[in-house]
């Protein structure tokens, strides 16, 4: 008969190695936005910070998701999505976001907590957008405490912890590829693929809204510290269309964040700034594009402007 321990340990072992990997990949991806000639590139330490930060996110997402449907069969709330998506997102996502960031990155300063909406915000809820830096965006954010739904695409389910933990937590999960009848059919149906995407997308999102949970939006659409992308139109037609709020974030990611001795020595702190919403009837799709960028890049360096 095969022991219980002959089973779990091999599956330990792979899902170690498993999350090592995509932790490598992370810190590929994490070097790339620092390679910028404005930015200091990551030491061999930033690195290695890097690659437990991510080793640990998904290691306790991991144990998290086992947890959450542990606890679900026990209590037998198997069909109740609000249930689960509460422990999921409000506990798991959001302790292990604001675990690795006090581990790894430093303290978290929040300007403007004033300016937040209700945790419980009624319809249609309001839509965040902030700027994109770099990986540690994701983690801070949760220090807002505040409820949402992220858009990530349906790939996230392969990372090992992170992509079980957002199916749990209900996020709206999306494929821009279909399945293709032929190979000669790729080119011919790469448009009709994006547009099957977006209006998912769409469709979660707006049905999230009208069910009082907010969406958030990182609208440059990719990471850039060292650039000031111009804001994509997603977020805002999800806004114009159910006539939500906006509520724009800056996330002010020290040039050292990686680099610094923390946790062993003092770190700047990442800051956070919440400004006042914005009022989105009668403005078009183009106006609250540039109010909220504006807004949102008002308080970060440029590191654009030549020295």
């Amino acid at each position: 008969m095969i022991s219980f321990s002959a089973i779990i340990i091999p599956i330990m072992i792979l899902a170690g190695f498993l999350i090592a990997i995509a932790s490598l990949v992370a810190v590929y991806q994490e070097r790339k936005i620092w390679l910028n000639p404005k930015l200091p590139s990551l030491t061999q330490t930033g690195m290695m910070k890097v690659f437990l930060f991510n080793f640990v996110w998904m290691t306790v997402c991991l144990f998290g998701a086992l947890v959450v449907i542990i606890e679900a069969a026990i209590t037998k709330n198997w069909l109740d999505l609000q249930h689960t998506r509460k422990i999921a997102h409000e506990i798991v996502e959001r302790k292990c976001g604001m675990l690795v960031t006090a581990m790894f990155v430093g303290h978290v300063d929040i300007k403007g907590i004033e300016n937040l909406p209700s945790d419980s915000p009624g319809t249609p809820a309001p839509v965040y957008i902030a700027n994109h830096a770099s990986q540690i965006d994701v983690a801070v954010v949760y220090y807002l405490e505040r409820r949402w739904r992220w858009i990530a695409k349906s790939s996230t389910m392969f990372l090992p912890g992170v992509g079980q933990i957002m199916y749990l937590g209900d996020h709206v999960l999306i494929d821009r590829i279909s399945k293709k009848k032929s190979n000669g059919e790729n080119n011919q149906n790469k448009g009709t693929d994006s547009s099957i995407g977006a209006r998912n997308l769409y469709k979660k999102s707006d049905q999230s809204i009208q069910d009082g949970v907010p969406m958030f939006f990182f609208p440059q659409g990719t990471r850039r510290l060292g650039q000031r992308l111009p804001f994509k139109d997603g977020a805002f037609n999800v806004t114009k269309k159910n006539d939500s709020m906006l509520v724009p974030i800056s996330i002010d990611i020290p040039l050292q964040a990686w680099n610094s001795s923390y946790p062993f020595g003092n770190a700047d702190p990442i800051v956070l700034t919440v400004h006042k919403p914005i009022e989105t009837k009668n403005k078009d799709i183009a106006v609250l594009k540039k109010e909220s960028s504006e807004i949102i890049y008002s308080v970060l360096p440029d590191y654009t402007k030549e020295e």
